[in-house]
């Protein structure tokens, strides 16, 4: 979606626009696919974004793409290792009056006042600071022309913990809140309380409180009117096209892809830093290097995907639930479960049928071997004792492991959901959407500002926004018509 992202809003501008895409669909994380009569997710269930002030409103406003989705009235259901269940209301207040139900009325209204009002700031700040974070001078200029008094209140939050506001609102001994804090930090900001700060931690323990959003037929069809469009502005999607190498040419970059070899003006790579880093051999390599993150930093999932028969609601096509003792081979302690809408036919061949999508975490991707099979079984038992399948309703069923995932994405390790957050990087410290000092840039969950398909689509937005002051696109670019398809400005 970053990539994709850019790549409408560039050809937006009237740039000649080809994206590579090394899988047979379009979308990478952010896609779904058909097997055995069901649609199952590849990667990403949930999407937020659709709200005033985030990213992907901006760019289909920005491009006129139209997308067709159902917002759903409950977000997401805990289901905590007591046994009690607690509903993510979007309604702030509701929501605040379940955390007190359950948690305990000590701290909850503080804490989360505090985390919806960072939340706000933070969406509301990231499409005014698309310069973010300034690494050149007119980085610095667009920074401080677009700069407001909140920003300087809110800017201490960066340095602090998830776990320091524990303690100032005196929630650090509450037991099953901490639990409930550190799962819902693991699907949004891949990491727990001690090492994310509260800018992040506070937007990313609120996503429930926004929009949240399901597509008919699966997320491909969030990611095909992007292709749609692009092509529409005569670009072209180009699958089953990895690209193995990029060298720079002067003031040009040679793109070599397993299908040949093109040449290109500017260059966006979508592609993870770990996996850029080995393909792009040039003087940046140095500089980046000691950003990258080494696997045993790094999270992959353990994913099932389940076709079964059901007339049962589930109150919420969202859940998570929290283990009372660490799931087997994975070593996890939540499971998150995604399900297709009640009143979607076109995920399942036949009537009376839903699709399931489970995953979980998979820590130190590159030297984690996993049991698909011991690993499914401890799944559907825990599936089965919380109600939400009987095993003989299974009609189809599959799984995969980081290997699958490096083999589906391309992603080094399989590692997914980008990188973590971590206290000692702080938000102007993570990678910069300028790759090479030049007309090479870089999208997606490894770039600032992360995870997500809100995070990735802005990241999309700032490296167009980077590259337009860089080399005068912006506002109103003069693109010359090229003469060969050959020797097209490529993305």
């Amino acid at each position: 979606m970053g990539s994709l992202s850019a790549a409408a809003l560039l050809a937006k501008k009237g740039l000649d626009i080809q994206v590579f895409e090394q899988n047979y669909l379009p979308g990478g994380c952010t896609t779904s696919y058909w097997r055995k009569g069901f649609v199952f997710e590849a990667g990403a269930t949930t999407l937020v974004g659709l709200d005033e002030h985030m990213s992907l409103k901006y760019v289909l406003e920005e491009t006129g793409i139209e997308i067709s989705a159902r917002k759903l009235d409950l977000p997401m259901l805990v289901h905590l290792p007591n046994g009690e269940t607690i509903s993510r209301f979007q309604d702030i207040e509701q929501w605040i009056n379940e955390a007190e139900r359950v948690f305990g009325k000590k701290g909850q209204r503080a804490f989360w006042t505090d985390a919806y009002q960072i939340s706000q700031f933070v969406w509301k700040t990231s499409l005014k600071q698309k310069s973010f974070p300034p690494t050149s001078f007119s980085d610095l200029i667009s920074a401080v022309k677009n700069v407001e008094l909140s920003q300087i209140k809110n800017l201490p939050s960066a340095f602090l913990s998830v776990d320091h506001l524990l303690r100032k609102y005196g929630l650090h001994e509450n037991e099953l809140f901490i639990k409930f804090v550190n799962e819902q930090l693991m699907i949004t900001a891949q990491n727990t309380k001690e090492e994310v700060n509260w800018l992040f931690g506070a937007t990313a323990l609120c996503y429930t409180n926004y929009g949240n959003y399901y597509i008919d037929g699966g997320l491909l069809n969030l990611v095909n009117p992007f292709v749609k469009y692009i092509e529409s502005k005569g670009g072209e999607v180009l699958l089953r096209e990895g690209v193995t190498r990029v060298e720079k040419l002067g003031q040009r970059y040679k793109v070599i892809t397993t299908k040949g070899e093109y040449t290109c003006d500017y260059l966006i790579s979508g592609l993870p830093i770990n996996n850029t880093f080995e393909i792009y051999q040039g003087a940046y390599q140095t500089k980046l290097k000691s950003k990258l993150m080494e696997s045993k930093q790094l999270n992959s999932a353990f994913q099932m995907g389940i076709g079964f028969k059901s007339n049962q609601h589930f109150g919420a096509l969202h859940h998570q639930i929290h283990l009372t003792s660490p799931l087997a081979e994975t070593g996890s302690d939540s499971i998150f479960i995604s399900l297709s809408h009640e009143d979607d036919g076109t995920r399942c061949d036949a009537k009376g049928q839903r699709v399931m999508s489970i995953s979980t975490h998979i820590p130190d991707p590159e030297n984690r071997i996993v049991n698909n099979e011991i690993a499914e079984a401890a799944i559907i038992q825990i599936l089965e004792e919380r109600g939400f399948l009987r095993k003989e309703d299974i009609v189809y069923q599959h799984s995969s492991t980081p290997k699958s995932w490096s083999k589906w994405t391309g992603r080094k390790w399989g590692f997914v959901g980008g990188y973590p957050q971590y206290l000692k990087i702080k938000p102007w410290q993570m990678l910069d959407a300028r790759l090479d000092g030049h007309k090479a840039y870089l999208v997606g969950d490894t770039a600032y500002p992360g995870q997500g398909i809100p995070g990735v689509t802005l990241s999309g937005i700032i490296a167009v926004e980077k590259m337009s002051r860089d080399w005068g696109l912006y506002p109103s670019p003069k693109v010359k018509t090229l003469r060969s398809k050959q020797d097209r400005i490529k993305l």
